[in-house]
């Protein structure tokens, strides 16, 4: 997944009333980390090349307006993979000015010039497909990631990365029944992603399994005990148990660990609302 933080904006409903005093919680499948699995996608048998494209795509999280402009130089003077690398430089730069359609253009356009590089055409569409559900872009955003999941076949890191936008894809959808078999092969393809287990347990507990969601979110925790996000998940999946005292330790766990997060915000929210 591209290393940025995607705003896919899915099921955002809250718990409901009768099962908990909180009533709001962090909408599931949204605002994922920084995922690196795809960084390094370009040019991989060429170092000079990828020389140059690592040094775009870092110029690119640090000043996107320059790497953008001498990503569209690259692109206008070269061709075929030099300008699918290019095209690569360029969509993460749009990507960081919030430019998501340019991104997904750029992605779209690198895979189609890669040639036979068929693990770089498979992350480029794994890209694109990252960028479309952040422009709000599901329908196009699947049909991205389901080419890129055949063409990604045997890489696992990336299969799972496209496991779980897919997901995000076919929440956005209204098929959560899909997109539960997507995080199970995110799981599989991916078990020690902390992330994965986080979003399977939300999404079982938005489904009202609650027993799945409390097994999941353990493991998440078990990978990851410092994740604010988890450890919000762990408190609202609690509350909703009518284990009120595990929940009051789960958020005030997150507001130890990370007291200035937006998790921690809410974590105090929901301690208000529970008592205690």
């Amino acid at each position: 997944m591209l290393a940025l933080v995607l705003p896919i904006m899915l099921m955002q409903v809250g718990i409901a009333p009768t099962s908990s005093p909180v009533t709001a919680v962090p909408p599931e499948l949204q605002d994922r980390p920084p995922r690196d699995t795809v960084r390094n996608a370009a040019m991989p048998d060429r170092p000079a090349s990828r020389a140059a494209i690592d040094l775009c795509l870092d110029t690119a999280r640090t000043d996107p307006a320059k790497a953008r402009s001498y990503a569209e130089e690259w692109v206008s003077r070269t061709g075929g993979l030099q300008r699918a690398a290019g095209r690569h430089c360029l969509g993460v730069a749009a990507g960081h000015q919030g430019d998501w359609a340019a991104a997904a253009a750029a992605f779209l356009a690198a895979r189609d010039e890669a040639g036979d590089e068929a693990g770089f055409k498979a992350r480029m569409g794994a890209l694109a497909g990252s960028a479309l559900l952040a422009g709000g872009r599901p329908a196009e955003a699947l049909a991205a990631l389901d080419a890129a999941r055949s063409a990604a076949a045997g890489d696992a890191d990336l299969s799972g990365a496209i496991a779980l936008d897919r997901a995000s894809a076919l929440v956005a959808l209204g098929r959560p029944d899909a997109a539960v078999a997507a995080l199970d092969e995110a799981r599989r393809l991916i078990p020690a992603d902390a992330h994965a287990w986080l979003l399977s347990a939300t999404l079982a507990r938005r489904l009202g399994d609650l027993a799945t969601a409390q097994q999941q979110i353990e493991r998440a925790a078990a990978i990851d005990p410092r994740d604010p996000a988890i450890g919000l998940e762990a408190g609202v999946i609690a509350a909703l148990g009518g284990r009120d005292d595990a929940a009051r330790q789960s958020f005030a766990s997150v507001v130890a660990a990370a007291p200035d997060s937006p998790q921690a915000a809410a974590a105090r929210t929901y301690l208000a609302q529970i008592g205690g």
